[in-house]
Protein backbone atom coordinates (compact mmCIF):
# COMPACT_ATOMS: atom_id res chain seq x y z
CA UNK A 1 0.00 0.00 0.00
CA UNK A 2 0.71 3.31 -0.41
CA UNK A 3 1.40 6.41 2.44
CA UNK A 4 -1.74 7.94 1.07
CA UNK A 5 -3.99 4.84 1.58
CA UNK A 6 -2.29 4.22 5.11
CA UNK A 7 -3.82 7.19 6.00
CA UNK A 8 -6.92 7.01 4.93
CA UNK A 9 -7.16 3.29 6.74
CA UNK A 10 -6.05 5.07 9.50
CA UNK A 11 -8.15 7.75 9.35
CA UNK A 12 -11.13 5.34 9.13
CA UNK A 13 -10.38 3.44 11.82
CA UNK A 14 -10.14 6.42 13.98
CA UNK A 15 -13.41 7.39 13.07
CA UNK A 16 -14.65 4.54 13.98
CA UNK A 17 -12.99 3.87 17.00
CA UNK A 18 -12.97 7.53 18.48
CA UNK A 19 -15.22 8.56 21.68
CA UNK A 20 -18.31 10.52 20.59
CA UNK A 21 -18.70 13.93 21.88
CA UNK A 22 -21.92 12.41 24.25
CA UNK A 23 -22.01 9.07 26.22
CA UNK A 24 -24.58 6.85 24.69
CA UNK A 25 -28.37 6.58 26.40
CA UNK A 26 -27.90 3.42 27.90
CA UNK A 27 -31.15 2.53 30.61
CA UNK A 28 -29.72 0.76 33.94
CA UNK A 29 -33.42 0.24 35.30
CA UNK A 30 -33.37 -3.25 33.81
CA UNK A 31 -31.82 -5.98 35.77
CA UNK A 32 -29.16 -7.90 33.83
CA UNK A 33 -29.35 -11.42 33.88
CA UNK A 34 -26.51 -13.50 34.10
CA UNK A 35 -26.47 -17.03 32.46
CA UNK A 36 -26.02 -19.77 35.73
CA UNK A 37 -23.20 -22.00 34.42
CA UNK A 38 -20.00 -23.95 35.44
CA UNK A 39 -17.63 -20.81 34.69
CA UNK A 40 -18.11 -17.31 35.86
CA UNK A 41 -16.08 -14.87 34.11
CA UNK A 42 -15.92 -11.80 36.25
CA UNK A 43 -14.16 -9.70 33.91
CA UNK A 44 -17.24 -7.55 32.52
CA UNK A 45 -18.33 -6.24 35.68
CA UNK A 46 -16.39 -3.40 37.83
CA UNK A 47 -14.17 -4.09 40.29
CA UNK A 48 -16.52 -2.65 43.18
CA UNK A 49 -19.10 -4.81 42.07
CA UNK A 50 -17.49 -8.16 41.75
CA UNK A 51 -17.82 -9.68 45.33
CA UNK A 52 -21.45 -8.73 45.48
CA UNK A 53 -22.00 -10.97 41.87
CA UNK A 54 -20.01 -13.90 43.20
CA UNK A 55 -21.86 -13.57 46.50
CA UNK A 56 -25.28 -14.16 44.72
CA UNK A 57 -23.87 -16.08 41.62
CA UNK A 58 -22.65 -18.73 44.68
CA UNK A 59 -26.66 -18.66 45.84
CA UNK A 60 -27.72 -19.47 42.37
CA UNK A 61 -25.17 -21.99 41.58
CA UNK A 62 -26.06 -23.99 44.91
CA UNK A 63 -29.56 -24.11 43.79
CA UNK A 64 -28.83 -25.74 40.73
CA UNK A 65 -27.01 -28.28 42.53
CA UNK A 66 -23.51 -27.32 41.19
CA UNK A 67 -20.85 -28.72 43.27
CA UNK A 68 -17.97 -27.46 41.74
CA UNK A 69 -17.45 -23.84 39.76
CA UNK A 70 -14.96 -22.13 38.44
CA UNK A 71 -14.54 -18.08 39.05
CA UNK A 72 -12.47 -16.35 36.40
CA UNK A 73 -10.71 -13.56 37.35
CA UNK A 74 -7.66 -12.82 35.03
CA UNK A 75 -3.91 -12.80 35.57
CA UNK A 76 -3.34 -9.54 35.71
CA UNK A 77 -1.39 -8.52 38.74
CA UNK A 78 -3.54 -10.28 41.07
CA UNK A 79 -5.39 -7.70 43.08
CA UNK A 80 -9.26 -9.35 41.78
CA UNK A 81 -7.52 -12.89 42.72
CA UNK A 82 -6.16 -12.13 46.51
CA UNK A 83 -9.90 -9.78 46.92
CA UNK A 84 -11.67 -13.28 45.70
CA UNK A 85 -9.71 -15.91 47.58
CA UNK A 86 -10.19 -13.48 50.64
CA UNK A 87 -13.91 -13.59 50.35
CA UNK A 88 -14.13 -17.02 49.10
CA UNK A 89 -12.10 -18.23 52.95
CA UNK A 90 -14.78 -16.75 55.03
CA UNK A 91 -17.76 -18.10 52.86
CA UNK A 92 -19.91 -20.39 54.69
CA UNK A 93 -20.60 -22.25 51.27
CA UNK A 94 -17.18 -22.83 50.29
CA UNK A 95 -15.78 -26.31 51.48
CA UNK A 96 -12.50 -25.33 49.44
CA UNK A 97 -11.02 -23.47 46.44
CA UNK A 98 -7.66 -24.21 44.25
CA UNK A 99 -5.91 -22.29 41.35
CA UNK A 100 -7.56 -23.96 38.44
CA UNK A 101 -5.39 -26.48 36.29
CA UNK A 102 -4.10 -24.87 32.89
CA UNK A 103 -6.70 -26.28 30.64
CA UNK A 104 -9.28 -24.50 32.65
CA UNK A 105 -7.59 -21.42 32.71
CA UNK A 106 -4.19 -21.82 35.29
CA UNK A 107 -3.83 -18.42 37.67
CA UNK A 108 -6.29 -16.39 36.20
CA UNK A 109 -9.10 -18.60 37.00
CA UNK A 110 -10.02 -20.36 40.24
CA UNK A 111 -11.92 -23.09 41.04
CA UNK A 112 -14.73 -23.32 44.02
CA UNK A 113 -16.01 -26.75 45.71
CA UNK A 114 -18.89 -25.83 47.46
CA UNK A 115 -21.04 -27.35 50.15
CA UNK A 116 -23.35 -29.41 49.61
CA UNK A 117 -27.01 -28.26 51.87
CA UNK A 118 -28.43 -31.56 53.62
CA UNK A 119 -25.28 -33.03 54.46
CA UNK A 120 -25.41 -32.25 58.39
CA UNK A 121 -25.17 -28.14 57.24
CA UNK A 122 -28.06 -25.60 57.02
CA UNK A 123 -28.43 -23.36 53.82
CA UNK A 124 -27.21 -20.16 54.38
Amino acid sequence: MDPESDFLLLALWWSFMSVPDEPPDLDFDEPVVVPIEEAFDLHSFRPADVLAMVDAYLDEAIARGFREVRLIHGRGKGVQRAQLRRFLSQDSRVEDFVQAPPERGGWGATLARLRVPGRGEQSP
